[in-house]
């Protein structure tokens, strides 16, 4: 087998299932459709699965275009071997109210650690104001 570079070696791919985790920390399973030259990609019978401690649900999302440059890993999914996962599947629903649970923990956390921190002298710019300098 020749070594093809570029998103080019990705044409074999096409039309087998793949996972593909994004910058925002999303994670999709679909269908590999098409890719162009700037390693965009267009999924077919797209699921976005959000994990939450040993749990997780799948939000279908079906057609489903992603810009190459928010991607971060992609991988084939072999179909025909046995899912031997301990993880627990459950409904959008709980799985939703488990990821603003989560979400909200870390927010509780993330004010403590900042009030450690001022209450220490100490100040960190939030992401938002990074822009400035």
């Amino acid at each position: 087998m020749n070594y093809v570079p570029g998103t080019s070696s990705l044409i074999e791919d096409i039309d087998k299932k793949h996972l593909v985790l994004l910058r925002d920390g999303r994670t999709l399973i679909g269908y590999l459709r098409s890719i162009d030259q700037f390693a965009n990609l267009v999924f077919h019978q797209t699921v976005e699965r959000i994990h939450v401690g040993k749990k997780f649900g799948d939000i279908p999302r079906g057609i489903f275009i992603v810009r190459g440059e928010n991607v971060v890993l992609l991988g084939e999914i072999d179909v025909d071997r046995p899912c031997d996962t301990v993880l627990q599947q459950v409904s959008i629903e709980e799985i939703l109210e488990e990821q603003r649970l989560e979400q909200q923990a870390k927010q509780e956390t993330e004010k403590v650690k900042m009030q450690v921190l001022k209450d220490r002298g100490l100040s960190i710019p939030k992401a938002d104001n990074l822009d400035e300098y």
